[in-house]
C-alpha cells in the first residue's frame, strides 16, 4: 500500500492526474495481481494523457476562436457548396502548416468560411500548434495603435505573432484600407514569411484584392507573398449556411 506521503509529495509535484490513478490503483484489486511495471506504466499514461489534454486546452483558449464547435468531421458536403473534399482533408493533416503554406478560403457572407477555418484551427490544436484566431480590423487596429507608441510595442506584437503557427484573420478586405494600413499588414506578412502559415476569410478572389490595398506597390508586394505560396478553396452555396440553419444553429 502506498501512504498518504507519497500520495501528498505528488500532489506537491502537481502530478494530481498519477495521484489520483494510483489512488484509483489502490482502491481496486484487479490491480494487485499485477506487476509494478505494468501498474507504473498505467500510472504514467494517466499523467500523460492530462498533461497533453491540459495543454490542447491552453492552446484552444489561447487562440481566441469565436466559437469552439467546429469540427472538421461535421462538415456539410452539400451538392451546392462544392466543397473539395480532398483538399479539406489534405488540409486537416496540418501538411500546410509544418510546409509554411497559406490558405485563402473564399466565399459570400454566411457560406461558412469562419466555421470551416475555425474546425482547421482546432484540428491544428489537437496538433499542438499554436494558433490564433483575429479580425482583419481588430488585428489593424492593434498594430497601428502599437505603431505610434514610443514604447517598442509595435515589435512586441510583431515578434508575438511570428511565433503563432498557425493565424486565422477573418473578414480580410471586407473593406478597403489605407496606405499606411497596407504597409503594416505587408510588414507582419513578411515577418511570418516561411515562419508560420496563414489562413485568409474574404469574399473576394485575390484579382480583386488589388484595388482594396491603396498603393499599388504595397499590394504588389502583398498579393505576391500570399497568392503563390496559398492553397485557394472556394465555398459556395445556393443559400447561406444562417439560412439553412435558422437562429442558434451552429453550420458547418
Amino acid at each position: 500500500m502506498v501512504n498518504d506521503e507519497t500520495q501528498r509529495k505528488l500532489r506537491q509535484m502537481k502530478l494530481t492526474s498519477m495521484a489520483n490513478a494510483l489512488e484509483a490503483q489502490e482502491s481496486n484489486t484487479e490491480y494487485r495481481s499485477m506487476n509494478f511495471d505494468d501498474r507504473f506504466k498505467l500510472l504514467v499514461d494517466a499523467a500523460y494523457a492530462s498533461l497533453q489534454s491540459n495543454r490542447l486546452n491552453r492552446l484552444i483558449k489561447s487562440a481566441n476562436f469565436r466559437t469552439n464547435e467546429p469540427c472538421i468531421a461535421d462538415i456539410n458536403y452539400l451538392p451546392d457548396r462544392k466543397l473539395d473534399r480532398n483538399l479539406i482533408q489534405r488540409l486537416a493533416t496540418g501538411t500546410y502548416i509544418q510546409e509554411h503554406h497559406n490558405v485563402i478560403l473564399m466565399g459570400a457572407s454566411g457560406n461558412g468560411k469562419t466555421w470551416l477555418a475555425t474546425a482547421l484551427g482546432i484540428e491544428a490544436c489537437h496538433q499542438f500548434h499554436k494558433v490564433k484566431y483575429v479580425r482583419l480590423p481588430e488585428l489593424i487596429d492593434d498594430l497601428i495603435v502599437a505603431k505610434h507608441e514610443a514604447n517598442g510595442d509595435f515589435h512586441k506584437i510583431i515578434e508575438r505573432y511570428k511565433k503563432v503557427e498557425l493565424l486565422i484573420i477573418d473578414e480580410w478586405l471586407l473593406t478597403p484600407i489605407n496606405d499606411e494600413q497596407a504597409q503594416t499588414i505587408l510588414e507582419l506578412i513578411e515577418y511570418r514569411s516561411q515562419r508560420g502559415s496563414t489562413i485568409f476569410c474574404t469574399q473576394f478572389a485575390p484579382e480583386g484584392w488589388h484595388s482594396k490595398l491603396g498603393n499599388p506597390q504595397i499590394a504588389d508586394a502583398i498579393l505576391d507573398r500570399i497568392v503563390h505560396d496559398s492553397y485557394k478553396l472556394l465555398i459556395q452555396g445556393d443559400k447561406s449556411m444562417r439560412e439553412r440553419y435558422g437562429i442558434g444553429g451552429e453550420f458547418a
